[in-house]
C-alpha cells in the first residue's frame, strides 16, 4: 500500500471514529435542582417533576438512582416540553414521614451509559417542619452595610414586624417579583442607621401560609458592635467520596463584615456521626479553615459533623459538614465540568491549546499527582484524559478534578472528552472549542490579576509577605494568560514554549484596556499596544502579554484591564497603580 492511500486510509479512519463518538445520544435536563420543598414533620409529599430530552442522535435509555431512600424517582409519558423533541419527566415522590425536622438533601442520578454529558444529577431539598426560622441572631456594624438572614418557603408570607422602642431597623422582604414560582425567597434584613453600639431585640409575626409550621413568631436580636464579624461562605461544607479513596479537604475562607481585624485561633471538630472521620486545621497566612474528611473504614452512606472556629469575632462560627460515602466505581466527569483555568465558567467555550479543568469524581483513588517534568505524558497516577477519543497531556490529577491541555489539533465545535482511571473507562462529556478564548488569570486575591512589573513583583498594593507594589506608568507589565490559541510557529500539544527566537507569537492585531468602568466591552479607558503576545518561555499552554503602562492611566488600588484579540476579549482583572 503506497504511503499517500494509507495516510488517506488513516484519516479516514480518524473521521469515522469521531463521527461514531459524536453519534450518539446526549442527554439534556430542564433542571438539576428541585426545592427547597417545605413539609410537615411525619407528612410525604411529590417534587415538581423534571424533563429529560436527547440533543443528540439515536434514543436514551435512561436509569434512575436515588441517594436518599425518602426519594423515590420513576420514568413518566414521554411528550413535549420546553427542550428538543419529545422529553421524558421525571416525575418525584417524597417519602419523607420519617425524616426529622429540619433541611435534607438527595440526589437523583439520571445515567445512560451510551449517552454524552450523562450521567447528570438533580439535586431534591425538603424542609420538614417548614422553613421559616425559629429565631434570628444578627450582627452589624455601626453604620455598616445590613445582615440578612435568608430562607424560603413554598408559600406567601404575610408579616408583622415590632422592634424595641419602635427603632425602624428591621424588615422582612420577599426577594424579586412574580407569582409563578415554586420557591419563594425571603430574608430578615437588619440596617444599623444611626444605631449605637449595643444589642436590640424585636419580632417578625409570620402568617397566612397553609402549612401550619410556617407561621410563627420569630424573636430578633441584632447587636450594633465595633468588633469583627466572622463570615463564612459556603454555609455547609459537603463531601462526597468513594469507600477506599483518599481523604478530602476544603478551604473556607472566613472573612470580616465587621471593624477591626479578624484573628482566627482556632478550628475543632465536634464528634460527628460515624466516628472520627473530620477533622480541621488553620492555614497559614490567611484566615481560613482547612476542613479534611476521611472515609477510611465508614460503610457507604450520609455522616453529619460541625467545626467550631474560635477568633476574635463578636459573633459564633460554627461551619456543618456532611460526608457522603458512596461505593466505588468508574469516574464520573460532571455535566459542564469541563472549564477554562482562569474563570472556571460553567459551560463556557475553550480554546485550541487551552489549559483546562475537568470537575467530576473517582478520577484518582489516591493522593494527588502533578506532572513534575515537559513534555507532559498522557498518563498521571493511571489517569489518563481523552479528547475526541485521542488523547491530551496532563498537568494535575485528584479525585475531583483534573487538569490537562486541549490539544491545538482540536477541530472548533463540540469536543468531547472522556477521563479514565487505570483500565476503568469515563462517561462522555462535551465541551465547545474555539480558535481563542482569551481569558486573564486571577491572583486569588478579590479580582486582581496575575500581573508582574518589571522587577518582578506583582502589581498589587504592597502587601506584606507578598513581594508586591503598585506599577507605575510608563514600566511593562506582565500579564498572564490562557486560551490565546495557536501561535507562529505553531506550538506542540504538551510542550514546553521555544525560549529562544523564533518565540511561538499570537498573530494579529491585539491591545489592553486600561481604566473604563464599562467591562470588557466598554469603549472607556485607555488603550496600550502590546509589545509581546506570545506563549510564556518553557511553559505549557501558559501565554503572556508584555505591554507599558500607558500615559493617562487612572491611578487607585483596583485599576480594571482587559485584553482584546481580533477574535475574543478577555474577562476583566484589575490592578494598582501608583
Amino acid at each position: 500500500m503506497g504511503l499517500i492511500h494509507t495516510k488517506c486510509v488513516l484519516l479516514t479512519l480518524s473521521f469515522l471514529l469521531a463521527s461514531a463518538v459524536h453519534a450518539a445520544p446526549q442527554l439534556r435536563l430542564t433542571q438539576t435542582a428541585v426545592g427547597p420543598i417545605s413539609l410537615a414533620v411525619g407528612a410525604t409529599g411529590t417534587a415538581p417533576s423534571v424533563d429529560a430530552a436527547n440533543a443528540g442522535d439515536g434514543a436514551l435509555n435512561l436509569r434512575l438512582t436515588s441517594s436518599a431512600p425518602w426519594i423515590v424517582p420513576t420514568l413518566g409519558a414521554p411528550g413535549q416540553c420546553s427542550l428538543r423533541g419529545a422529553c421524558t419527566p421525571i416525575q418525584i415522590a417524597l417519602q419523607t414521614a420519617s425524616l426529622a425536622r429540619g433541611t435534607h438533601t438527595g440526589l437523583i442520578t439520571v445515567a445512560d451509559p451510551a449517552a454524552i454529558d450523562a450521567p447528570q444529577t438533580i439535586s431534591v431539598t425538603v424542609q420538614i417542619g417548614g422553613g421559616v426560622p425559629d429565631r434570628a441572631d444578627l450582627f452589624v456594624a455601626p453604620n455598616g452595610m445590613a445582615a440578612e438572614l435568608p430562607f424560603s418557603t413554598n408559600n406567601a408570607l404575610n408579616a408583622s414586624v415590632s422592634t424595641q422602642n419602635n427603632l425602624p431597623f428591621l424588615s422582612l422582604e420577599l426577594d424579586g417579583s412574580g407569582s409563578f414560582r415554586f420557591s419563594l425567597p425571603y430574608r430578615i434584613i437588619a440596617r444599623p442607621g444611626t444605631l449605637a453600639e449595643g444589642s436590640y431585640t424585636g419580632s417578625i409575626v409570620t402568617s397566612g401560609s397553609p402549612l401550619a409550621a410556617d407561621n410563627k413568631t420569630i424573636p430578633v436580636t441584632l447587636r450594633v458592635t465595633s468588633q469583627p464579624i466572622a463570615q463564612f461562605t459556603p454555609e455547609r461544607v459537603r463531601f462526597r467520596i468513594a469507600a477506599g479513596s483518599a481523604r478530602q479537604t476544603e478551604v473556607v475562607p472566613i472573612t470580616n463584615r465587621g471593624l477591626g481585624a479578624l484573628n482566627v485561633t482556632g478550628a475543632s471538630p465536634a464528634p460527628a456521626s460515624g466516628g472520627n472521620w473530620l477533622s480541621a486545621d488553620l492555614p497559614a497566612g490567611a484566615a481560613s479553615v482547612a476542613i479534611t474528611a476521611n472515609p477510611a473504614g465508614l460503610a457507604p452512606g450520609t455522616y453529619q459533623g460541625s467545626v467550631s472556629v474560635a477568633s476574635n469575632a463578636a459573633n459564633t462560627v460554627i461551619i456543618p459538614v456532611e460526608l457522603t460515602v458512596v461505593m466505588g466505581g468508574t469516574p464520573v466527569s460532571a455535566f459542564l465540568g469541563v472549564v477554562n483555568n482562569a474563570t472556571f465558567e460553567p459551560g463556557g467555550v475553550v480554546a485550541q491549546g487551552d489549559i483546562v479543568a475537568a470537575f467530576g469524581e473517582q478520577f484518582l483513588s489516591g493522593d494527588p499527582q502533578l506532572a513534575s517534568s515537559t513534555p507532559l505524558g498522557a498518563d498521571l497516577g493511571g489517569t489518563r484524559v481523552f479528547v475526541n477519543d485521542r488523547p491530551a497531556p496532563i498537568y494535575y490529577t485528584s479525585y475531583r478534578q483534573v487538569n490537562f491541555q486541549i490539544p491545538y489539533d482540536t477541530p472548533p465545535g463540540d469536543a468531547i472528552v472522556r477521563i479514565d482511571r487505570g483500565a476503568e473507562r469515563g462517561n462522555l462529556v462535551s465541551v465547545r472549542v474555539a480558535a481563542r478564548v482569551p481569558r486573564l488569570l486571577r491572583f486569588g486575591v478579590r479580582d486582581y490579576g496575575i500581573i508582574t512589573n518589571q522587577d518582578e513583583t506583582f502589581a498589587i498594593p504592597t502587601t506584606a509577605g507578598l513581594r508586591s507594589r503598585p506599577a507605575r506608568v510608563g514600566e511593562t507589565l506582565t500579564i498572564y494568560a490562557i486560551g490565546l490559541g495557536p501561535t507562529t510557529p505553531s506550538a506542540v500539544t504538551g510542550a514546553g514554549a521555544p525560549a529562544a527566537e523564533p518565540l511561538a507569537r499570537v498573530v494579529g492585531v491585539s491591545s489592553v484596556t486600561f481604566g473604563g468602568g464599562g467591562g470588557p466591552f466598554s469603549t472607556e479607558g485607555i488603550e496600550a499596544t502590546p509589545s509581546f503576545v506570545g506563549l510564556s518561555p518553557n511553559f505549557v499552554g501558559l501565554y503572556q502579554i508584555n505591554v507599558p503602562v500607558p500615559v493617562g492611566t487612572p491611578t487607585g488600588n483596583d485599576v480594571p484591564l482587559f485584553f482584546t484579540l481580533e477574535d475574543g476579549v478577555s474577562n476583566r482583572v484589575t490592578i494598582a497603580v501608583q
